[in-house]
Order: structure tokens, then sequence, then C-alpha cells
């Protein structure tokens, strides 16, 4: 059985377990973004509210892990609030997360919320959930995403190469994981 979601805080950030309150136009406007989801196998798919609604119903009921990134009220910030989405895909048997992420409020982009929240949801998965192992895997082209698994202390496991067509090109796919005892 899985550890009860919780909430994280980190130094800017609030990962607060996903719920309705969540299911904004805003975050299905993020998902049909071209530019949010340019390196996401999202790209492909056109998103409504109830597909949001079904994809949140089948995270909380299947195991998983779902949380909003909200960054802190911050005077000083132009990005107060709900900037993305990170999740924990669970293999309970085998003690083993995928985790994803989507900072989909372009404002947010560069500045680490992105790299903090991986790794309070690492420290978080690993302390309280049992998991052994959490894996990742994006397009090679995804620089940012390579950046936050490497800051994470992620290591390169493998590739596949020309796994994706992005853009009409032959991208590879990467993937990286990190173990609880190293």
């Amino acid at each position: 059985m899985n550890a009860p979601i919780a909430r994280i805080d980190t130094a800017r950030l609030t990962l607060e377990p996903f719920s309705e309150a969540f299911l904004t136009e805003r975050y299905v406007g993020w998902l049909n973004d071209k530019t949010v989801t340019a390196h996401s196998e999202q790209r492909h798919k056109t998103h409504t509210s109830e597909s949001c609604r079904r994809f949140f119903e089948g995270m909380r009921d299947g195991g998983n892990y779902f949380w909003a990134v909200t960054v802190k009220d911050d005077p000083a910030s132009e990005n107060s609030g709900h900037i993305g989405n990170i999740a924990a895909y669970v293999d309970a048997p085998n003690r083993v997360a995928d985790l994803t992420i989507l900072i989909g409020e372009q404002t947010a982009w560069g500045r680490g919320f992105g790299a903090e929240a991986w790794i309070a949801v690492c420290d978080w998965l690993f302390a309280e959930a049992d998991i052994r192992k959490i894996t990742a895997g994006t397009l090679a082209t995804n620089t940012g995403m390579i950046a936050i698994m490497k800051k994470a202390g992620m290591i390169e496991e493998g590739r596949k190469r020309n796994q994706f067509l992005q853009d009409g090109r032959e991208v590879d796919g990467v993937y990286a994981a990190l173990f609880r005892d190293d």
C-alpha cells in the first residue's frame, strides 16, 4: 500500500496533493500549448477539462502520486500560485517510481522551480513512500529536463536511438535513474 500523499514544502514552493481546484482552464491551456509540450508526448493530444479530470481521477485511484507545483506567495515574484504539476507513477511490487513534471507557466521557466520540486519529491519518495529507485525519461532535445535529472543526481541508464519523432526529426529517448542507497 502506498504512503498517503503529503504536502511538501521547499524554500520557494508548496507541492500540494492535486485536487479538483487545480482543474482549471489555465491548466488545460498548458497541455494544449505546443511550446509547453514540445518535448512531451502530450504534444500529440488535444486536452479538455474532461480529459484532465479523467487523468486526475486515474492518478488518484491508481496508487500513484500527483502534486500541483505552486510558488509560495512572494510579492517580489511574478510567479505566485499554480505553475505546474509533478507525478510519480508507482510500481509498488518493485518499489520503483517513474517521475514526470510539467512546468506549464512559461514565466517560471529557467528559475530552478522544476529542479526544486523534483528533488523534493525524490526525497519524499525515498523517505516516506519506501521507494528504492526513481526513474525518468525524456527526449534528448529536452535540455531543461536533462539538467533537472542531473541536478537531482540521476544517472543515465540508457538511450533508445531514434525513439521519437519531433517535428519530423528522429530523436533519442534518454532514460535515467536515482537509487535510494546511492
